[in-house]
């Protein structure tokens, strides 16, 4: 049964090698086995995707969006979280229902009010647009699950860290952040794959293919018309998706334990 499952979960990367790799004669022929290669295989539409197409320029944004978007939101997330689940302040619990009520609100309702904040602010089709709007969607979530790390760490470990001399601020940065690791882990990959498969903003507002992310680059590129470049749309994912994939399965263990333990947790 397990090895079912595997065969089930890679027969689209498998699907999608093969068909990376295909001739157009052998690809569009109907008689032909679709898993499998009737004609010589053929590197030409992967040289096609990176010496033709502004596929690394889209990467390249995708790594620069994702990776601000990453530390802003834990440069606003982890000192909000600690502060509503660590201090004891009156309006901590309407604030941070607040904060959640935000995320709850669909990104299809913002964009239109948001694209005014973009054109007053000079970043109509640029990256540095979804640099500032992704944040909005983080955050809040972010907040939200680190809440219950930062809760369930026990408050003998700062206060004893506090009596030997670390200010409340050490001991955040020192003692509670390190032992949140998890739950950090987890909104690095819930906030770097958010920018990388996001739609609705980066095409609203990052139409210019030199300013684009993958999400909107590739097909807008390689989707001309009725006309589909498939073998070079699949090698495209297939360089996307493999790598993120192997990253989550190295940190698999952690991230399951970021959305599960601390979530449950306060």
């Amino acid at each position: 049964m397990a090895l079912l499952f595997a065969f089930v979960a890679a027969a689209p990367f498998l699907w999608g090698t093969v068909t990376a790799l295909k001739e157009d004669e052998d690809l569009y022929n109907v008689n032909n086995n679709p898993f499998a290669f009737n004609i010589k295989p053929t590197l030409d539409h992967i040289r096609y995707l990176f010496d033709s197409t502004p596929f690394t320029t889209f990467v390249s944004n995708t790594l620069i969006v994702g990776g601000l978007v990453v530390l802003i939101t834990l440069l606003l997330a982890l000192p909000a979280a600690y502060s509503l689940a660590r201090l004891d302040l009156k309006w901590s619990g309407p604030m941070a229902i607040g904060i959640f009520f935000v995320y709850l609100i669909p990104p299809s309702l913002l964009f239109i009010s948001l694209s005014r904040v973009v054109s007053d602010l000079g970043l109509q089709d640029s990256k540095w647009s979804l640099v500032l709007l992704y944040p909005t969607i983080t955050v809040p979530v972010s907040v939200w699950l680190l809440m219950g790390f930062f809760r369930a760490v026990p408050r003998d470990i700062e206060e004893q860290a506090m009596v030997d001399g670390y200010s409340r601020l050490a001991a955040f940065v020192k003692v509670a952040v390190p032992l949140a690791l998890p739950g950090i882990i987890a909104v690095v990959v819930f906030a770097f794959t958010l920018a990388a498969n996001e739609f609705i903003y980066a095409l609203a507002f990052d139409a210019r293919a030199s300013q684009t992310t993958v999400s909107v680059g590739v097909p807008t590129v390689l989707i001309r018309g009725d006309v589909f470049f498939w073998q070079s749309l699949q090698a495209a994912a297939l360089f996307v998706a493999v790598p993120i994939a192997f990253v989550f399965n190295l940190m698999l263990d952690k991230l399951i334990a970021g959305f599960t333990f601390g979530a449950v947790k306060g």
